[in-house]
């Protein structure tokens, strides 16, 4: 008879007991067993004509082992997700999954949905003026008084070519929520999955519903750091080979956005040289135009499943830049290598 070793919830393992198999009502937990089992088998004899049938009276040690490792790995990216579904403030919902390895949740990261400004730098979110529209598709709007078109469709959809900025409806505005320039700040739509990638490139993001192409995906946010505090932190995170840098260069390049210890879901979308989504700037509350808020976009559809990217060298104004994303001018920096896979690839991060 099999029996198999249980720690019950609320109470410590010096109360484990074991149960034979009509003990146990709990069909998921048994069948995750079956799976991380066959799942370590098959890793240790990847490439071996080897039977997966366990005729042991034991379970070797490196498997239980494994087993326990990868259940308290469950148990911890559960948590940490309803953690981030508590902090998010938009409507798409976050999921995190790891079937690749053991890495649980980032140990010093914190989720935001806005900028975090490092101390000394002040985000006036108060917009000095909003319009009086009874329809803004229509009338003489917020983007008009910035001397742009407004960005959006009836369709929701971008209609202005990259490097053009963004000018939303803002609290002083007389229109409501439903009015068809205010897209960014309603937050991220779509239930998007932090996941494991198995290539090599960490955590990334998947979509985990079809996307538009042209359609609002999520903001990049952080803290709000100066440029000479970002070539300090640039130049130690170019060591460890991590890219979070991102510079607000719209009309000057005083600040930064780092977003390696607080942000969003955009926080872990990968790098690709040929992305699907693409970055502008956007305006609503703060007019600062050397503040402007960092929007991602689709470039195409993207299907359900499909991973998210971006160029991490694209810049708000639509061009390719080597100083654009964890990068300064010309400096010898440590070169991060790229791993998107793409045929245009370039090679390097930075």
């Amino acid at each position: 008879m099999e029996y198999y070793l249980v720690k019950w919830k609320g109470w410590p393992d010096s109360t484990n007991t074991w149960e034979p198999l009509q003990n146990l009502k709990c069909p998921l937990l048994l069948q995750q067993f079956s799976n991380d089992k066959h799942n370590y088998i098959s890793q240790v004899n990847k490439g071996k004509a080897i039977s997966l049938k366990d005729n042991n009276k034991a379970l070797k040690p490196a498997i239980a082992e494994y087993i326990v490792k990868k259940a308290k790995q469950r148990i911890a990216l559960q948590r940490w997700q309803d953690e981030l579904n508590r902090r998010k403030n938009h409507k798409g919902m976050i999921f995190v999954e790891n079937t690749v390895d053991l890495e649980g949740p980032p140990s010093d990261f914190y989720y935001i949905n806005e900028y975090k400004p490092a101390p000394g730098i002040s985000l006036v979110n108060e917009a000095t003026f909003g319009c009086s529209c009874t329809d803004c598709f229509f009338e003489k709007c917020c983007p008009a008084e910035a001397g742009v078109l407004l960005a959006y469709n009836k369709n929701q959809q971008i209609k202005i070519p990259p490097g053009t900025p963004i000018y939303e409806c803002n609290s002083r505005c007389q229109c409501g929520p439903d009015c068809p320039n205010r897209i960014v700040q309603k937050g991220t739509q779509y239930s998007l999955c932090i996941f494991r990638t198995s290539n090599g490139c960490g955590w990334g993001v998947k979509t985990l519903v079809k996307i538009k192409r042209m359609s609002f995906v999520m903001e990049y946010v952080g803290e709000v750091i100066t440029s000479e505090e970002a070539e300090r932190r640039g130049q130690l995170y170019d060591n460890k080979g991590i890219t979070y840098l991102f510079d607000l260069d719209y009309e000057s390049d005083e600040f930064t956005v780092d977003a390696a210890r607080y942000g969003n879901v955009s926080h872990f979308v990968n790098h690709s040289c040929d992305p699907n989504l693409q970055v502008f700037n956007v305006f609503i509350d703060n007019l600062d135009t050397r503040l402007p808020r960092i929007a991602l976009f689709s470039t195409r559809t993207i299907n359900a499943g499909e991973e998210l990217t971006f160029d991490y060298q694209m810049k708000g104004s639509g061009d390719i830049s080597s100083d654009s994303v964890d990068h300064s001018p010309a400096k010898k920096r440590v070169r991060t290598v790229c791993k998107c896979g793409a045929v245009t690839c370039r090679g390097y991060l930075n």
